[in-house]
């Protein structure tokens, strides 16, 4: 059963339309013979086909969709390698912030380090005159080895092959039982941090003079301890470089 509905502001009444569609005669209980095939119409419920689907592309609209599809490849193509070098150059910039970082707190840690020699070389006095005794000796100890902790490496030793680099020689002699030039006094020490030399030690060289036996050099220390920092050094030289400086 269907109904007309025709417009509310018509005013006219709804015209009912019944089509008795069952297949068994309710009146004689004979069956109905099947109605003729009637082509479907599209109705007002039925959605109309979309303009783009009306059926198989033309060999030029075919041409066409390949040619955008291609454009959009490209496209697709030049943002990946845009986005890979912008992740590139981000790596890039996050290891060079990390390593400038490190370069300023290793500069920081150098920096205070270096303030900090002067009262290294008067621990060092008050040592070699016997005075590094009681409270004072365990606050030096303590000072020590926070400076060894956090990078702080003592050299200028007798013995030591003369190093230019870290050396800065003001005394010279010659004698047979070096094998070169060695340093055979410590006027006033030394100091790295890492790679890098706060301070250069004052020292004095002999160098071989050839015509007697020449004798190994002593072995040095693995490794500088609070005991190496405060190894005698020259003092009334010493004294007077430190003076100088």
């Amino acid at each position: 059963m269907t109904s007309d509905r025709p417009d509310a502001n018509s005013g006219e009444e709804p015209r009912v339309v019944v089509r008795d569609r069952r297949r068994i005669d309710p009146e004689t209980g004979q069956v109905r013979p099947a109605p003729d095939f009637e082509p479907r119409t599209q109705t007002e419920h039925e959605p109309a086909a979309p303009a783009g689907a009306a059926g198989p592309a033309e060999p030029g609209q075919e041409a066409e969709l390949r040619a955008q599809e291609a454009e959009l490849k490209a496209q697709l193509d030049e943002r990946t390698a845009d986005l890979q070098r912008l992740q590139a150059e981000y790596a890039n910039y996050r290891k060079r912030i990390d390593r400038d970082r490190e370069v300023v707190v290793t500069t920081a840690k150098a920096s205070v380090a270096q303030e900090l020699l002067s009262v290294l070389d008067d621990i060092e006095r008050a040592h070699q005159h016997g005075d590094l005794t009681g409270a004072f000796k365990a606050v030096a100890d303590k000072l020590v080895a926070t400076l060894e902790r956090v990078g702080l490496e003592s050299f200028g030793h007798d013995g030591e092959p003369f190093d230019p680099s870290v050396h800065e020689a003001v005394q010279h002699d010659t004698s047979p039982d070096v094998p070169g030039p060695t340093v055979t006094a410590v006027l006033r020490r030394g100091y790295r941090f890492g790679d890098r030399i706060v301070r250069a030690a004052l020292v004095g060289v002999t160098d071989h003079e050839p015509g007697g036996p020449v004798e190994p050099p002593p072995a040095q220390p693995d490794e500088p301890g609070a005991s190496d920092w405060f190894a005698p050094v020259e003092d009334a030289q010493g004294d007077r470089a430190n003076d100088q400086i």
